[in-house]
């Protein structure tokens, strides 16, 4: 019955999407609700910002008919239609980012004080266990809200946050469904009504996207993925399930760690815009939309099998271990595009 409920939420999640996205870009064109291409976007035509409609709405309609609507899930919910809203706002009418970021830490209040999602134990990182309250609640807010705008930040390119979103929720919907006894795990059911909805959006949006997930989807998805982490953190499934959460995210963890310090390494705002994440540095080396996302999808997978086995090593060395490849990985990157940057000066002159 529980393999049931799990199938029938996910392909509720799927078709709602997939039937609901063709009749969202007929009115987004017919009321030129369109996303306009400018120097940062890799988009050459109008497209809608739209898509995060679709997904919303076979996420929730799906939940609500086969989820476990529990009060801390009802509290997730209340934060997700706020995002929600002012989103799709955003993605109408842009809006600032103060307001934005305002909205984020009313949702992530409601998440932490009435949902009482919080992270309370560091499972030894850097010697630390049991958390003291106020550090248990500043750390999860930095997660909330770090997350939700990582997700956000890596939606630049066609398919790509959508793949990463289909990875981190089928994965954290797999060890939830797995690894809690008799007792069937709530957010399983999130993590693959998420799943199935974010299938349905890829189907327009992998390939020559006709349509983009926007703030309305890329907020709502972050606050869930971010909530599920935390989650699976908390569950404490094995040893080690910390970096194994942030193998699952790491390709937005990455990449918004990456532009942040490279912005304030240059004298400019964290928060300015730029082309400097990691899909527009693949690009410049020569990959195609559909390599980059290949690409950052095999990283992410690898990343994930490799963490899981390396569990053993303790939190600490597979933390250092990875902070240290990331660092080898930016070096790398650094290196080729500053070589092919030249070579096309030496070309021109």
């Amino acid at each position: 019955m529980v393999e049931l409920n799990v199938l029938l939420s996910f392909l509720w999640a799927f078709v709602v999407t997939v039937f609901a996205i063709p009749s969202i870009t007929y009115v987004a064109h017919v009321k030129n609700l369109l996303d306009e291409p400018d120097h940062r976007r890799v988009h050459a035509s109008l497209t809608p910002r739209l898509g995060g409609l679709a997904i919303f709405a076979g996420l929730m309609s799906s939940f609500t008919i086969f989820g476990d609507m529990t009060p801390q899930i009802q509290r997730v919910i209340a934060a997700g239609l706020i995002l929600f809203f002012i989103g799709l706002k955003d993605d109408i009418i842009p809006i600032s980012a103060f307001k934005k970021f305002f909205v984020q830490i009313l949702a992530t209040g409601i998440v932490m004080f009435l949902g009482e999602v919080k992270i309370d134990n560091f499972q030894g990182i850097f010697g630390m266990n049991e958390l003291p309250y106020g550090l248990s609640y500043g750390f999860t807010f930095l997660v909330i809200v770090g997350l939700t705008n990582a997700i956000n930040l890596i939606d630049g390119l066609d398919g790509l946050a959508g793949t990463m979103i289909l990875i981190a929720s089928v994965t954290f919907g797999v060890y939830f469904y797995q690894t809690n006894g008799n007792i069937f795990h709530p957010y399983a059911t999130v993590a693959f009504c998420l799943a199935g909805a974010i299938i349905g959006f890829l189907r327009y949006n992998l390939k020559k996207a006709i349509i983009f997930m926007g703030d309305t989807g890329s907020l709502v998805c972050g606050l869930l993925l971010s909530v599920m982490a935390i989650q699976f953190v908390q569950m404490r499934p094995f040893p080690g399930s910390p970096i194994v959460a942030i193998a699952v995210l790491i390709v937005p963890i990455y990449d918004t760690v990456r532009v942040f310090t490279m912005r304030i390494l240059s004298g400019r705002s964290p928060f300015s815009p730029d082309k400097n994440h990691i899909h527009h540095v693949l690009m410049e080396l020569g990959f195609s939309q559909l390599g980059v996302v290949f690409c950052l999808a095999s990283f992410n997978i690898f990343a994930i099998f490799l963490v899981r086995q390396l569990t053993f090593l303790g939190n600490n060395i597979l933390l250092g271990s990875i902070g240290i490849f990331l660092l080898l990985i930016s070096t790398v990157l650094e290196v080729l595009l500053h070589r092919k940057r030249n070579r096309r000066v030496t070309a021109i002159e």
